[in-house]
């Protein structure tokens, strides 16, 4: 049994990643159980989304990163329960594209360095403990720099015609996110995935063999990937 984790700002690369693991072929056996968060389109997503197209204020900071947060975690209570349980009870390898580490992320952005730390606090309590949400064996951070991320945002944007949320059309915003970021990575002792030198990203197939070599020691089924 092994839950590994997804995570990094947008625009990290960390859902490129997460297919490209995800989707190779693999026996049954071997076949990882694989969720994503939001669960868009879901009615326990109904609040989140209507943060995320600014139905509660355009600024990402004008709703409390513990109000934010609870609308995350709710989500993330509805997939586990009704979605992934069982695969973990029974013991299946599940793979997560974001998890309850993205609300560190952005909704840590929203504080100081000095006030993190007790968020953090608060946040491990509320998913783990409260809401009983398995802590994940290991989280991969996709560690980019600011540049990098917003012209993948960008590039994203302008291949498929989808508008940005109140998250990605806030460059300062996104920078608040990578500091947060980075304090989580530490806080939490996330494993670290370098993805772009200086001013690019580095080869997908080259971030992808890091990603496998740092997985290996977590569960059997990276001897397979």
């Amino acid at each position: 049994m092994a839950l590994i984790v997804f995570e990094g700002i947008d625009g990290s690369g960390k859902s490129t990643q997460f297919d490209l693991l995800t989707k190779k072929p693999k026996g049954d056996n071997c076949a990882p159980f694989c969720v994503r968060f939001p669960q868009y389109g879901e009615r326990s997503a109904a609040p989140l989304e209507m943060y995320l197209s600014g139905d509660f204020g355009d600024d990402p900071s004008a709703v409390s990163p513990y109000a934010a947060s609870m609308f995350y975690a709710t989500d993330r209570f509805a997939s586990f329960q009704r979605v992934w349980k069982n695969a973990y009870i029974q013991g299946r390898l599940i793979f997560a594209d974001r998890y309850t580490t993205s609300n560190a992320v952005h909704q840590g952005a929203k504080l100081e360095r000095d006030a993190r730390v007790d968020f953090f606090r608060w946040l491990d309590d509320l998913e783990h403990e409260k809401l009983a949400l398995p802590r994940p064996d290991i989280v991969l951070y996709m560690d980019i720099s600011l540049e990098v991320a917003f012209a993948n945002i960008q590039k994203r944007v302008k291949e498929t015609g989808c508008a940005m949320d109140i998250h990605e059309t806030d460059t300062n915003y996104l920078a608040r996110c990578l500091d947060a970021a980075n304090h989580a990575a530490d806080f939490f002792g996330w494993a670290k995935i370098k993805v772009c030198d200086r001013e690019k990203m580095r080869p997908i197939a080259d971030i992808h063999q890091d990603i496998i070599r740092t997985v290996s020691p977590i569960h059997p089924i990276a001897d397979h990937l």
